[in-house]
């Protein structure tokens, strides 16, 4: 028996496989209006016939502004409900269970007329990473916006639950704005919220389980290490974590960097190469991590499983790549697939 392919249970989320689909911007909401389309329902819902055990929806943003850009998912509207309730409906016919990324871009917001962070630190950027090839500098939030945003998350979270997602995930990594908060190199505010780094981040953990179903596990997203000179290293993240863990995360999603361009420390970029962020964060609080970052080799992804380096893995780029890349990786390991009645002949 592969141990990917192992049922997965935590409070009321049960899960066929070890499988996720991690998160990834598709920059196609084409109406600019927040909500999923046709691109988005044929994207999700393929992953859910190809085997996934849970998609994570793309970095859905909880304010207009917050987005990267204005072609992103948002839930900052009742009206946006809908449109993810038919793509939900039909991702779970294949009994693939669906989670939702709910962030805000802060200072790496590409199109707001305004970015905010929370200090007026600009953010470093390769040209070729932005639609524009800067970032406009940002403003630093007050004392009182700060507040509004962590309501925002609370409302989006609302939303989510109503619009029948199985899970939430919090993006703290990547440079967004949760992670700008706890990160030193970024924020040099002197309120309660520069002088306790994980502060922000804790409030919105509270927030968000107030209003979510108590057997509803809740995800976190982070960043283990900064590449950037001067960023923190991994007993920050931790410390930051416990923090988390103790305001009410129950599933860390550990990934590093995304701050600024590498400086003189540098991100291996080799299979598996954040695995052992994953298995320090496992270890240190004894919590359920996932892992991400190169793991598409099924056998590497299986090792990660096997070796307790991980309760779940991320895949993402191989995904794009394959659709069904969870039915290809049983096939290797196991020798052995059920696909769907229609796929049979191809894929057995």
């Amino acid at each position: 028996m592969s141990h990917l392919f192992k049922p997965y249970t935590i409070k009321n989320l049960s899960l066929k496989n070890r499988i996720v689909m991690s998160p990834m911007c598709q920059y196609s909401v084409i109406k600019k209006d927040g909500a999923p389309n046709n691109w988005h329902f044929v994207h999700y819902v393929s992953r859910a016939v190809g085997g996934t055990g849970l998609i994570i929806m793309e970095m859905t943003s909880v304010t207009p502004e917050g987005r990267i850009t204005n072609e992103d998912l948002g839930l900052w509207s009742d009206e946006q409900i809908p449109h993810y309730q038919q793509l939900i409906n039909e991702i779970k016919k294949y009994d693939t269970k669906v989670g939702i990324q709910i962030a805000h871009a802060g200072r790496k917001a590409e199109d707001a007329d305004q970015p905010v962070g929370p200090s007026d630190i600009p953010v470093e950027v390769l040209p070729e990473e932005t639609k524009n090839g800067e970032l406009k500098p940002p403003k630093a939030l007050t004392n009182q916006e700060v507040k509004e945003i962590v309501q925002q998350f609370k409302h989006a979270a609302e939303r989510a639950v109503k619009a029948g997602f199985d899970t939430i995930e919090l993006h703290g990594a990547h440079g967004y704005l949760l992670h700008q908060f706890m990160s030193p190199s970024i924020n040099n505010r002197t309120d309660e919220y520069g002088k306790d780094l994980a502060l922000f981040g804790e409030e919105i953990v509270k927030e968000v389980k107030s209003v979510i179903p108590a057997d509803m596990p809740l995800i976190m997203r982070i960043s283990a290490m900064e590449y950037i000179d001067g960023g923190y290293e991994l007993p920050h993240a931790i410390k930051m974590a416990k923090r988390f863990k103790s305001a009410g995360v129950d599933i860390l999603h550990v990934s590093s960097g995304g701050e600024g361009p590498p400086g003189e420390r540098k991100p291996l970029n080799t299979p598996g190469y954040q695995v052992p962020f994953a298995r320090a964060l496992k270890n240190q609080l004894d919590i359920p991590v996932i892992a991400v970052g190169k793991l598409s080799n099924p056998e590497l992804a299986e090792a990660t499983i096997t070796n307790g380096d991980a309760e779940l893995v991320a895949i993402a780029r191989g995904m794009l790549n394959d659709p069904y890349w969870s039915l290809h990786a049983e096939k290797q390991l196991t020798r052995k697939v059920n696909p769907p009645a229609q796929y049979e002949r191809g894929i057995r």
